[in-house]
């Protein structure tokens, strides 16, 4: 028999706030953070706290400095830690949290429904 769920703390349930979404479950269930250090999963709790609906942020490293219990070096790693896990993107003043989907193909040249037709017909 399984664990039988029941809400703790109603007064305190937690809803989505309308200009924000929750941390994406996919973080844990495609195991992106086990990629990354605590320091660096810090610093992207922070960016998907503060980011807007883009998942853009505009705070500056002193700030942030400020606001975690990180020096500069480590700021540092753990910024490079997410860039390299795509988990953000950074062009200094900016940070954009990046949606965990994979990136979508692009198409070089556009091509006509005949065209993809006869490319099923020889794949076939």
């Amino acid at each position: 028999m399984g664990v039988l769920k029941r809400v703790l703390c109603r007064e305190r349930l937690r809803r989505v706030p309308p200009q924000f979404n929750w941390v994406d479950h996919r973080l844990v269930r495609d195991r992106h953070i086990c990629r990354c250090s605590a320091q660096a999963l810090a610093l992207y709790l922070f960016l998907v706290t503060v980011a807007d609906a883009e998942g853009l942020s505009y705070y500056s490293d002193a700030a942030i400095l400020r606001l975690l219990p990180l020096d500069g070096p480590a700021l540092l790693s753990a910024r490079q830690e997410l860039i390299a896990a795509q988990l953000i993107a950074y062009q200094k003043p900016l940070y954009q949290v990046l949606a965990l989907d994979p990136p979508r193909q692009v198409l070089h040249e556009p091509q006509t429904i005949g065209q993809i037709l006869q490319g099923l017909e020889r794949a076939g």
